[in-house]
């Protein structure tokens, strides 16, 4: 299998909700482009809308207008999905969300890397990574030793 030639997509949302569904779209869209698909492409829109529905619900204070950049980016064998914004970073002191940190559990799970960084000029950015070509399993690696075997 060739591998995907490095290339980018960037955009700029509203911290919407109608964003969550216009930025999971295109970043699919563009990982399937590199080649992903299935599972693994079901878990990229996944954390994508996490990441994203994060930022449209707690980047901003309530009447604030704020912007959620996205950032893909296929460099040789992986995928790298940025996800920042220019609001007030994470607040788990006095917050009442409950819920915090169930969404980047899953970001977490569902992709082959997660960081979270404060950004210099404010805001949070999600760094999520994936790999384009997984390790083949045991399975895949006896099968093939076994076909090996009978030249």
């Amino acid at each position: 299998m060739q591998e995907a030639a490095e290339r980018s997509f960037e955009a700029s949302y509203p911290a919407v909700a109608d964003s969550v569904p216009e930025a999971r779209s295109a970043v699919s869209a563009f990982a399937a482009e590199a080649g992903i698909a299935d599972a693994r492409l079901e878990n990229i829109r996944l954390v994508v809308s996490e990441a994203v529905s994060n930022a449209v619900l707690h980047a901003y204070d309530p009447g604030d207008v704020g912007e959620i950049h996205v950032t893909a980016a296929v460099v040789p064998g992986e995928l790298w999905i940025l996800i920042a914004d220019e609001g007030h970073g994470l607040r788990a002191e006095g917050s009442d969300n409950r819920g915090l940190g169930l969404g980047l559990g899953w970001m977490a799970q569902f992709s082959d890397g997660m960081t979270l960084l404060t950004r210099s000029s404010g805001g949070l950015e999600v760094r999520l990574r994936f790999e384009l070509f997984q390790a083949r399993t045991e399975a895949d690696s006896s099968a093939a030793a076994g076909v090996a075997g009978l030249g």
